[in-house]
């Protein structure tokens, strides 16, 4: 079998390949460094790699044994650099085991290196002063965006079939939107913890993967789950008969509408889930007072830098230096510093709210579609963490203005990679539900992904592609 018909291949069915006995474990990996080798530089998708410590790893006999497989920076894996994008922890590699580390583990994937991420997850690039730039394989002008910008270019380019992702303001759904690739974040707490130390804007952080089909996404989301989870479903095989009340519409929190490409791939969603069958109709979105909720989304976010800051030079027995942190992560963790736990605890009040709002108004719905950002994908260097602070979070504002709101109400949310801009780039269609019903989702993914396939687009910059 050559690269092309691997890299063609969901996890799913390389694991069987596996298992049938027509390839081996290590033929899977050796093909993936083969892959990683040729296209890694140009799309810059991993912030470490070690092919040498994947081999000496025998993998687990669980469903996806010997299957390559990247972990997100944000989360330590024994072995491998830890550095959660920053440049502050760059040569660290003091990797404590999570419980999620184990399930990849158990699953039997191997886990070849990191994928790279924003600084600490904060912004919607993957454009680090510590990494570098992660490029889009659709337009390498374009951002992969962020903060799973690594795994989902990765996963879009083939050189691995699945890559964890984690998402607290839509940081699994927004690049699965931007590179064409199915990305899930699951209700909180429904997974395992992969993340050490505890903040307000953990807690809103959604752990999960990027994938090119469902069955990926469903079985991985059963592997991770917590034993003590009121949301267990365990796997989710297929489309369901139910039909659903969608409820829909394309206005942001802050009250902007979609550019006219979104907006004209947002109604071609409408018209095939109202095709398969769905009750669909135009829902009154929730109401929010769009800058005391941004402001206290970031100070939340600021938050938890201010306690890495705190707790990495208590570590270490001096203060952590201007240069080792992003200037925009110093500007959103001075700002929590100045407020203080006062403010920190108005801005729990007013998240609070908006949770309420929310899950008011989707309260009478199965689910409710919207786009998953409102314009396309940006250039690289327009969320560049260069940007003055104040900047950057008004440019964040402009486009995501849909995913963060199931972060702060603790609901499941997809992309789902449904449409092609006429520039040809992915637009993806965002499906959300209410606390605890990944299930409805799930089943309505495979439904759309039979509907309107999605294996077989590729990119330009991809192993299909541009291997033989």
């Amino acid at each position: 079998m050559n690269q092309r018909d691997i890299a063609r291949l969901d996890a799913t069915a390389q694991a069987e390949l596996v298992a049938r006995g027509e390839l081996t474990a290590a033929e899977l990996l050796d093909a993936a460094e083969d892959r990683v080798n040729r296209l890694e530089p140009l799309l810059h998708t991993m912030a470490t790699v070690d092919f040498e410590r994947a081999r000496a790893r025998r993998p687990a006999k669980g469903p996806f044994h010997g299957v390559p497989f990247l972990l997100k920076d944000t989360t330590p894996y024994p072995g491998l650099r830890w550095a959660l994008g920053t440049r502050l922890m760059r040569r660290n590699t003091a990797a404590p085991p999570t419980p999620f580390g184990a399930r990849v583990d158990a699953a039997g994937l191997v886990v070849i290196g990191k994928s790279a991420m924003s600084e600490m997850g904060l912004l919607g690039s993957t454009e680090t002063l510590a990494e570098g730039i992660t490029h889009n394989p659709w337009d390498l002008s374009r951002s992969a965006t962020g903060s799973s910008g690594g795994s989902a270019a990765a996963v879009a380019a083939g050189l691995v079939p699945l890559a964890h992702a984690n998402d607290g303001g839509g940081s699994i759904r927004i690049p699965a939107c931007a590179n064409g690739v199915f990305g899930f974040k699951p209700s909180r707490g429904r997974t395992v913890t992969a993340l050490v130390g505890q903040s307000d804007f953990g807690d809103m952080t959604s752990d999960g993967c990027v994938s090119r089909s469902v069955r990926d996404t469903a079985r991985f989301l059963a592997l991770a789950e917590d034993e003590v989870s009121a949301y267990r479903m365990g796997f989710v095989a297929g489309p369901d008969k139910r039909r659903l009340r969608i409820g829909t519409w394309t206005q942001t929190f802050d009250g902007r509408e979609p550019e006219p490409e979104v907006k004209r791939a947002h109604d071609a969603a409408v018209a095939l889930v109202t095709e398969l069958g769905h009750q669909v109709e135009e829902a009154k979105p929730p109401v929010f007072d769009a800058e005391p909720l941004g402001d206290a989304f970031f100070l939340v976010a600021g938050a938890a830098v201010a306690g890495l800051v705190e707790m990495a030079g208590g570590m270490r027995g001096k203060l952590v230096r201007d240069d080792e942190l992003e200037p925009f992560s110093w500007a959103l963790a001075r700002r929590a510093m100045e407020r203080g736990p006062a403010g920190l605890a108005a801005a729990r009040d007013e998240l609070a709210k908006a949770a309420r709002a929310y899950l008011e108004a989707v309260s009478g719905y199965d689910v409710i579609l919207t786009p998953v950002l409102a314009t396309q994908t940006w250039r690289i260097g327009h969320l560049s963490p260069l940007v003055p602070a104040d900047e950057l979070i008004r440019r964040t504002a402009e486009t995501v203005g849909y995913t963060p709101i199931q972060n702060i109400a603790g609901a499941p949310a997809m992309s789902v990679p449904l449409h092609t801009s006429r520039d040809g780039l992915p637009i993806g269609a965002h499906f959300a539900a209410k606390p605890g019903d990944d299930a409805i989702l799930l089943a309505l993914a495979y439904e759309l992904e039979g509907a309107r396939p999605w294996a077989d687009r590729w990119p330009a910059i991809s192993a299909p592609m541009l291997m033989s």
